[in-house]
């Protein structure tokens, strides 16, 4: 924004012990450091902010947050970033898929695209063609060679745009919880539990006094719709829970023992691991 805050990724920065920004400034390059303002690993997402120098009032050009809600695939994206520390540099492209989850963490949804991505092109921009950015750039598969091989990675902007408060306020990210342990319905589970179909997820674990076990979930329920959203894949409601703030409760349809049921959960805040 113009005060200088900036989105990037959370293994740009992670132990940085100084952080450098270069901005082009009509045609020269000039350099400032940043303080840390949050970070949220789990979605590899960090906020910095430029430290001004002192009188410095200006304000600082800035790229427009679009909606990645309404992306489509074949739609043309522009990535902007440092590909092999060469700065400034523009690869053009389109959506090649939505909603890739490729293991890097609980809550992966990536955009991928082939619009060429490379080390150094993390935290920079992918951009639409109305100039908005609808993502940022993260991760590369890249073969046996190191580089681009036109499969590459952004985490869309409504990620970013819905943590981004508290990474300006608190910074941490505050996440809902259930409570619950799920896994996927198989063919076998499909046919065990005389279920219609596969999609949603099975409860085979639950925390003991956690939201769920208060709102009398039971393991074998199998969660089909989640605060009105259907849980097409079990991939999708850790997702929806985490979005849910703290405090607030939801109704959760179950079907157990081949009956739907409808539960109330007011969900709690998650609780962070501690290291060893």
């Amino acid at each position: 924004d113009k005060e200088g805050h900036i989105l990037t990724n959370y293994h740009v920065v992670e132990g940085a012990d100084e952080i450098i920004v270069i901005l082009d400034d009509n045609g020269t390059e000039k350099e400032y450091t940043a303080t840390l303002v949050g970070s949220d690993p789990k979605t590899d997402i960090a906020l910095v902010k430029i430290n001004r120098e002192s009188g410095d009032t200006k304000d600082f050009p800035f790229l427009r947050l679009g909606s990645s809600e309404n992306l489509e695939v074949g739609e043309w994206v522009v990535a902007i970033g440092n590909p092999f520390g060469l700065s400034h540099t523009v690869t053009v492209g389109v959506v090649s898929a939505l909603g890739r989850s490729i293991g890097a963490g609980p809550y992966d949804e990536f955009i991928q695209t082939d619009a060429s991505i490379n080390p150094g092109n993390s935290g920079g921009p992918l951009i639409n063609i109305e100039g908005d950015v609808i993502g940022i750039n993260t991760a590369i598969i890249s073969g046996n060679t190191g580089g681009n091989v036109g499969i590459g990675f952004a985490i869309p902007i409504n990620i970013a745009k819905g943590i981004l408060k508290d990474l300006k306020e608190r910074g941490t990210v505050t996440r809902g919880w259930l409570g619950v342990m799920i896994q996927k319905i198989t063919p076998e589970l499909q046919e065990s539990f005389k279920l219609e179909s596969s999609k949603g997820a099975l409860v085979n674990d639950i925390a003991p006094n956690g939201p769920a076990a208060q709102g009398g979930m039971k393991r074998g329920d199998v969660i089909t719709r989640f605060n009105g959203v259907v849980i097409t894949h079990i991939d999708s409601l850790p997702k929806q829970v985490a979005a849910i703030k703290p405090g607030k409760s939801v109704l959760v349809e179950v079907i157990r023992e081949g009956k739907v049921q409808t539960l109330n959960i007011k969900i709690e805040p998650m609780k962070e691991e501690k290291p060893a």
